[in-house]
């Protein structure tokens, strides 16, 4: 069983290493596992992350931004605005 900060400490993992990591990847990855219990559902039906692994995610992750246009973490740069979501 896969606990949500175990999912996240993968994710700051991947993010460590790539320098970005997508939602589908870790969705793939906790599916793939049997982790759905991790997993909710979004407004259009498809599978995202459950609040528990980003809540613990960011925790580990306080200089990283989420990508809300193509779903994804990267670190933050200069030009982001203050806050937790960025544009590109």
């Amino acid at each position: 069983m896969i606990l949500a900060s175990t999912a996240a400490q993968w994710m700051f993992a991947m993010l460590e290493r790539d320098g970005c990591i997508y939602q589908d990847d870790t969705v793939d990855m906790l599916t793939k596992a049997g982790a759905e219990d991790l997993l909710r559902e979004n407004a259009d039906g498809n599978p995202v992350l459950g609040t528990p692994v980003l809540n613990e995610f960011k925790k580990l992750s306080e200089n990283a931004v989420w990508v809300k246009p193509d779903r994804y973490w990267r670190w933050r740069v200069d030009e982001d605005e203050l806050g937790r979501e960025a544009f590109g």
